[in-house]
């Protein structure tokens, strides 16, 4: 595994442990040759998932996109990195329960699913998620957005 500090291609695992649902096992890994700790997370592989985008291209489904999508919502909130990554992996299942027979999936679930999350998780990583997904036009859109959760 690639150090991220130095880039040399040799760690130890110091830490390994499964993660709370059980689908992936976090290593805690220590560069041999600058002693820069970071960890990793090593998933079962599923089937391909495909995403099919608003232009109506298709590509492959990347997790790290999702996964990117929750830390920036997430940024100085409460929320561990193992509780993303869980979030992550409950969206990823889903997605593979809702697909079509060609294992397709529209960009607008994955938002769907994203928002379900950290409406559930914490409400402020919600909104801010809701105001770049939803692209609120002005003001009075992210209010009414407010609005339905303070109900």
């Amino acid at each position: 595994m690639k150090c991220p500090k130095c880039s040399k291609s040799d760690s130890k695992v110091v830490d390994s442990r499964v993660v709370r649902d059980d689908t992936a096992i976090r290593r805690r890994r220590e560069c041999t040759d600058c002693g820069y700790r970071f960890t990793t997370y090593e998933y079962i592989e599923k089937i391909e998932l495909m995403v099919e985008k608003h232009d109506g291209t298709v590509e492959e489904f990347e997790r790290d996109k999702v996964k990117n999508g929750i830390m920036i919502a997430c940024r100085k909130r409460q929320i561990t990195p193992e509780k993303i990554e869980t979030m992550v992996n409950e969206i990823y299942n889903d997605l593979i329960t809702k697909s079509d027979n060609s294992g397709t999936v529209k960009t607008s679930q994955i938002g769907e699913l994203v928002m379900e999350k950290l409406k559930n998780t914490d409400e402020v990583a919600y909104i801010r998620f809701a105001s770049v997904y939803r692209k609120f036009k002005d003001v009075k859109e992210f209010m009414s957005e407010l609005q339905n959760i303070i109900k």
